[in-house]
């Protein structure tokens, strides 16, 4: 069993795919190790890639307002991440080849968090976690249960910018997480 630490190198230092080849950094993640809910997206994005963070772009200033009026913060209750820690070219779809090849490591991340919650954004990651059918236009804000870890699929937080009509239900989906950790991770809002 590897540490965060080792994990975290390994990934760095990934050539598995075609990805590697233009990246400028690898976006493992960012957030508390220990959190009890864990955001997933798909893959970094251009301003991703160049800071090394995950949604740090438009799309992650909207998701941390919406954190926000939910008392979560990347910084101090949280872990964001992606499936795949390399930019696909020209933000496309990340490939199925490419998802595998990284898929590794988001399992190695999610056995140290341990998350009680992981909250999908997007409908590649939703596909990918929760289940090959899911359509996230309809099950977003659903909440499913997978070997005893509860999964909440949201709608992107690019896709909400490029459809603004989408942003109160968006809202209501957080609304149902924070009463959802209330009742089975508290603590996440103990600090």
């Amino acid at each position: 069993m590897r540490t965060w630490q080792e994990i975290e190198e390994a990934c760095k230092s990934c050539r598995q795919c075609r990805l590697c080849e233009n990246r400028h950094h690898v976006v493992f993640g960012v957030g508390q190790p220990k959190a009890r809910v864990m955001f997933i997206g798909e893959g970094p994005g251009e301003q991703e890639d160049l800071q090394g963070e995950p949604f740090v772009g438009r799309a992650g200033q909207l998701l941390d307002k919406m954190l926000f009026a939910v008392d979560l913060d990347r910084r101090k209750n949280i872990y964001i991440t992606n499936i795949v820690k390399c930019r696909p070219p020209h933000n496309r779809d990340p490939q199925e080849d490419e998802q595998n090849c990284c898929i590794g490591y988001l399992r190695e991340q999610t056995r140290l968090i341990r998350p009680r919650i992981i909250v999908t954004l997007g409908r590649i990651a939703g596909m990918k976690l929760i289940k090959p059918d899911l359509r996230i236009t309809r099950e977003h804000g659903s909440i499913i249960e997978r070997k005893g870890i509860l999964m909440m699929p949201m709608l992107h937080p690019a896709a909400l910018l490029r459809n603004q009509s989408q942003m109160e239900g968006a809202f209501r989906d957080f609304l149902i997480l924070r009463e959802k950790i209330k009742e089975v991770c508290p603590e996440t809002y103990e600090n």
